[in-house]
């Protein structure tokens, strides 16, 4: 069994050769030459730990000269998320809609 964890977007995550994970939003949007394609090769180095199946190496906090690959498959948004600020008695409700941007990535 090979697995890594990895972190990125101030989450980790327990990865594996051919899983698809769904990550916080890879990239910049402010322009159209930033943002990632499909088919993009994406490369992780904050490694946390790598399991080979015979040996564990943990890192401290990372693993020097470790990389994860994947390749990017799309990017979009979540569905809207509902956030409500209420005050009894005072007359006071505040409704706000999210959208959290993530990118899918198939690990190589």
């Amino acid at each position: 069994m090979r697995l890594a964890i990895i972190e990125t977007g101030g989450k980790q995550y327990r990865v594996s050769p051919g899983q698809t994970i769904k990550i916080e939003k890879l990239g910049a949007k402010s322009s159209a030459d930033d943002r990632s394609k499909p088919g993009d090769k994406v490369a992780f180095d904050k490694v946390l730990l790598i399991d080979d199946g015979k040996t564990v190496n943990i890192g401290t906090p990372y693993i020097t000269g470790a990389k994860v690959e994947g390749e990017f498959l799309e990017g979009g948004r979540d569905k809207k998320v509902l956030v409500m600020k209420y005050k009894s008695k005072t007359r006071y409700r505040k409704k706000y809609g999210h959208r959290q941007p993530y990118s899918t990535v198939k690990i190589k």
